[in-house]
């Protein structure tokens, strides 16, 4: 699935690279409010009559995206970085499939790791109990809780979770890089 999913932010970065330079920041309200400039975007790239991207640019889940990822200042992703940094590349392998492929596996084994920081740590799956085990009578029953010694343990895990400093989150705001403008991208 991390190659299917790669498979679509390569699509959508080809389909919104140079987005960035047609957003527009209105500070005249309370809050800024951002603005995609859709005629500029599709003009700029030649793709005025298209109805397939006009009809995207329209929808509910474009004007999403653009409040989502239109402020300058956020946490990149690896959209933002193919975006920005990868338009020659994806254009060089459009006519040759097996860069594109190897390409796509990068980013799926991106994904891949962004989901899974650490994979060393393996979480034991529990086995089914054998079919018959609850007949069988050489099995202790289970003893019974100790609330004092409850209470114990959770006034300990208290103190020291005070004691410890706050976990933060390794997520760090930069500035979104624009990438290359609209115009470079004439599309057939």
């Amino acid at each position: 699935d991390k190659e299917v999913r790669a498979i679509f932010l390569r699509l959508f970065a080809q389909l919104f690279q140079g987005y960035r330079s047609c957003l527009q920041l209105i500070r005249i309200h309370a809050e800024p409010v951002i603005h995609f400039h859709k005629a500029a975007f599709l003009g700029q790239r030649g793709l005025i009559e298209n109805d397939f991207l006009t009809k995207v640019l329209n929808g509910m889940a474009f004007a999403g995206f653009v409040s989502e990822r239109g402020p300058p200042f956020r946490t990149c992703d690896l959209f933002d970085e193919l975006v920005a940094f990868e338009v020659e590349r994806i254009k060089a392998e459009e006519g040759n499939p097996p860069k594109m492929i190897k390409h796509v596996r990068e980013l799926a084994e991106q994904l891949f790791k962004n989901e899974n920081p650490n994979p060393h740590i393996a979480f034991q799956k529990v086995p089914r109990p054998t079919e018959g085990s609850h007949l069988r009578v050489h099995i202790l029953p289970f003893p019974r809780i100790n609330e004092g010694r409850v209470q114990e343990l959770l006034q300990e895990g208290l103190a020291r979770s005070q004691g410890a400093p706050a976990a933060t989150r390794g997520d760090k705001k930069c500035v979104v890089p624009a990438g290359p403008p609209v115009g470079m991208f004439i599309c057939s």
